[in-house]
């Protein structure tokens, strides 16, 4: 019997580190950095972003995204957010339109996050990555800080 817990056990260890080598030999597909490609972008209220980029990296078991915009009348907004989909509320700095996001993951190459002003859902966006990883869609529906309800499709190009 002893004879056969001793493999047995080495054969266990070796599937559960095998296991955790190939989930961590496969990056979050969102990671780097990611350029608005405004042509193939849809804005329903408003006139269109003249650019975005948005950076994605991690910082220990937090995903950081920096959001760098210029808005169609040239006004650039630089929005930070540390954070992790595990549904919690997370701090945003820079936007007018809200404060915090909470997110999940749907699969490996989507997540949603609900952006919140004051503790108030004010928003969702759906991000997904495509299958080659060269190109992300962010759908965003949010009512802003005005009161004006917006939507978009934008299209990213990643870098």
């Amino acid at each position: 019997m002893r004879k056969l817990l001793i493999p047995s056990m080495v054969a266990f260890v070796a599937a559960v580190v095998m296991t955790a080598t190939a989930v961590a030999a496969e990056p979050d597909p969102i990671l780097g950095t990611w350029q608005l490609n405004a042509s193939k972008s849809t804005f329903t209220a408003g006139p269109a972003l003249k650019s975005q980029t948005r950076t994605y990296a991690l910082s220990g078991p937090s995903l950081t995204v920096a959001i760098k915009t210029v808005a169609a009348d040239g006004k650039e907004t630089t929005t930070h957010s540390m954070y992790q989909l595990d549904g919690k509320d997370y701090p945003v700095t820079g936007s007018p339109d809200y404060d915090s996001i909470s997110g999940k993951q749907v699969d490996a190459r989507t997540a949603t996050v609900t952006l919140k002003k004051g503790g108030k859902a004010v928003g969702t966006t759906t991000r997904t990555v495509s299958k080659d990883g060269k190109q992300m869609t962010s759908k965003t529906n949010l009512t802003t800080a005005t009161g004006e309800k917006s939507e978009s499709v934008m299209v990213f190009d990643k870098q």
